[in-house]
């Protein structure tokens, strides 16, 4: 069984980790952003290529069949086993790894919007308050 959300786990987890941004992935591995996009979010409709796979592997310094082997739940190579870090705890942290690079973005985009909004209503703003303090007085 293929488990593309550990894929999307790993390579966010690697991602954070490395620093990288996706648009230094899709470089670094000549994928697109959106095949990257779709890795990472999970939303793996088709099966990609184990080229694909082994080029992402090389642009976040795994071997090349680190990505292919996360998806069939085999133990990746060069992974950390025994003293290191469990497999299991991998895959947990790799998630957390995740979830904290959505909250950083979701946050970033949250700025953005609060930084928009404030900018496009400045003016209107400003002229609307003196209203709005009559009408309550």
């Amino acid at each position: 069984m293929e488990d593309w959300q550990a894929v999307a786990s790993a390579i966010n987890g690697r991602m954070a980790e490395l620093p990288l941004t996706q648009q230094e992935l899709a470089e670094r591995s000549k994928v697109s952003v959106a095949t990257l996009r779709e890795l990472q979010y999970a939303k793996a409709n088709r099966k990609r290529s184990t080229r694909t796979l082994a080029a992402i592997s090389q642009a976040l310094d795994w071997p090349d069949g680190y990505l292919q082997a996360v998806l069939t739940g085999a133990t990746p190579p060069g992974a950390r086993t025994g003293a290191g870090v469990p497999d299991g705890s991998s895959v947990v942290l790799a998630r957390l790894d995740q979830l904290h690079a959505e909250v950083r973005r979701l946050a970033d985009a949250v700025e953005r919007i609060a930084v928009d909004v404030g900018h496009g209503n400045k003016d209107t703003s400003s002229r609307r308050a003196p209203k709005r303090r009559a009408e309550g007085s």
